[in-house]
């Protein structure tokens, strides 16, 4: 028995050493120093994109109320809220088909811009003199795989989401994920575009991809230690139960011998 007791421990010591994670290698922007400032690049607006869904509202104010009727199919805002499947789906050319106004190309527009263009068209095609109109994004969402509760689908209300506000929404990253190969999968005219970040370094912050858009993709990757990790746990217990079974077994032997003798 002291052979295998003492294989075990051996082992137990191997393997722990084997997947020790040292603090740098999982702390979040190990590099900024105190009351350091990054300057942020640019201002980030979503833009829309095919397969998007809209939700448009038309606001008349005063004697325009009824004349904003027509252009709000799905009802008001809040009618449109609690309803998902309605609301405005942008085609696979970019475009969608308004009420009256027919089709608009929206694709690579901001919501601001959007909500700009149809209030030009309804003032200058002399529906409405004094429009207000609201858009918003029905489907911001971003995935997130890997994590270790599996997959996640983050739905952002605000229609803004960093890079870092994801996986703080997702749980975090635990001890064993490859920090530097964290990726985020968007599709860019037509394509789909895979770009690494790194959570340790504060350069993240001005990365083309650290403000994320609609329906971009998160995938984590473990060391490959997690799995080993995984595997002696595995083999650990089975080891276990395997000794204690030869210790009761022995046992058992020990007290028959005893009482023939």
């Amino acid at each position: 028995m002291k052979p295998l007791k003492l294989f075990f421990v051996l082992s137990s010591l191997v393997i722990m050493a084997c997947s020790c994670v040292t603090s740098r290698e999982v702390s979040y922007l190990s590099d900024l120093q105190p009351n350091q400032s990054i300057p942020l690049n640019g201002k980030f607006e979503a833009v829309i994109s095919p397969y998007d869904q809209l939700r448009i509202s038309v606001i008349g104010v005063g004697d325009e109320k009824e004349l904003a009727e027509p252009f709000n199919p799905f009802g008001n805002a809040q009618t449109m809220a609690n309803n998902q499947n309605s609301g405005y789906l942008v085609d696979v050319n970019g475009d969608i088909q308004f009420p009256t106004l027919g089709t608009i190309r929206v694709k690579g527009m901001t919501r601001l811009e959007l909500q700009e263009t149809i209030q030009k068209k309804l003032t200058i095609g002399g529906y409405m003199n004094n429009p207000m109109v609201d858009v918003r994004f029905m489907n911001f969402r971003v995935f997130v795989l890997g994590t270790t509760d599996g997959g996640k689908v983050l739905n952002i209300n605000n229609e803004r989401c960093t890079f870092l506000e994801a996986l703080a929404m997702a749980g975090g990253l635990n001890q064993y994920t490859k920090r530097d190969k964290i990726a985020v999968m968007r599709e860019v005219d037509g394509k789909m575009v895979t770009h690494f970040l790194d959570p340790r370094s504060s350069d993240v912050f001005n990365d083309s991809f650290f403000l994320l858009q609609q329906n971009d993709i998160i995938i984590t990757q473990s060391f490959r230690r997690a799995y080993a990790q995984n595997a002696f746990n595995t083999t650990a217990t089975i080891l276990s139960a395997f000794a204690s079974l030869i210790s009761t077994a022995a046992m058992i032997y020990l007290v028959v011998t005893g009482r023939n003798n």
